[in-house]
């Protein structure tokens, strides 16, 4: 379970938890205003999921770690998760080594390309060939597991049309399931059998598809997200990836009415750290 006060190997921290554009300002200075990345400690590896603009501030971090060896992992194709990677300033340094993991787009672009051709003019004015560090490629196809030495890792679609994946990590018995590319998780057998008896699940907050709404509407949206979790008999919920309009005040009516549904569940709020024991 989450024990915020343990001291243990496999550490969580949260860099941008926003989803489609930055929010900087007074509305967002709580829970933070950058687009998706969360890093993951566990001993001696470091995994790092989506390249939104939190991978930014979590580079200007590691600067002072080098050399840095980490796997980035991506959770589909859209900018929000990839716009934090041309200003990563440790991919610049020739010490360092990042693998980079990815599904192609609907469209049969690799995550490779993708992150490229972001990079040409005129949308940017360094190609991503100055990047000096390591840079290795690997293609994720969904529903496969694979291993990082004694981590294990299994993937899932979240959605097949934008290609966003869900990835369940498993480490020194402890089990993550980062899922927060937006969408409905209701109808997903293969999601629903990735998140099973886990111990944290990183999930994606509701959004209204209509601002008519009202916010019993939405409080009845982010109930949905924690009887997903209870239903899988999941330990702990950390809700992220906020619409860019919902603000600090919102953002912490939800959180009371998500802890009173089930109490070892949270918002997440960039600089939030949270250490596993299982």
């Amino acid at each position: 379970m989450v024990n915020n006060a343990a001291t243990t190997d496999f550490i969580i921290q949260f860099w941008g938890v926003r989803d489609g554009i930055s929010t900087p300002g007074k509305d967002t200075v709580r829970y933070g205003g950058n687009t998706p990345c969360v890093e993951m400690c566990l001993g001696s590896k470091r995994l790092i999921f989506d390249g939104g603009s939190g991978l930014r501030v979590l580079g200007n971090h590691l600067l002072r770690q080098m050399p840095v060896e980490a796997h980035i992992f991506f959770s589909n194709c859209h900018w929000d998760r990839l716009q934090g990677f041309p200003f990563f300033v440790p991919a610049f340094i020739p010490i360092n080594h990042f693998h980079l993991y990815g599904a192609a787009t609907a469209e049969g672009e690799s995550m490779q390309q993708r992150l490229s051709n972001q990079m040409l003019p005129p949308n940017f004015p360094v190609p991503i060939q100055v990047m000096g560090a390591k840079l290795e490629f690997h293609a994720i196809a969904p529903e496969n597991s694979f291993s990082l030495d004694d981590i294990a890792i299994a993937t899932s679609y979240i959605n097949y049309d934008h290609r966003s994946i869900a990835y369940r990590i498993t480490w020194q018995g402890c089990t993550v399931v980062y899922a927060t590319a937006p969408d409905t998780y209701d109808d997903n057998d293969d999601f629903q059998k990735l998140i099973e008896n886990i111990d944290l699940l990183i999930l994606a907050a509701p959004r209204l598809q209509h601002p008519g709404l009202s916010l019993t509407s939405l409080e009845s949206l982010w109930l949905e997200r924690v009887r997903l979790a209870k239903t899988a008999g999941v330990k702990a919920l950390v809700l992220s990836s906020y619409d860019p309009d919902y603000d600090d005040d919102l953002l912490d009516n939800l959180s009371a009415v998500v802890k009173t549904a089930f109490s070892n569940s949270s918002l997440a709020q960039e600089g939030m750290v949270i250490p596993l024991s299982c």
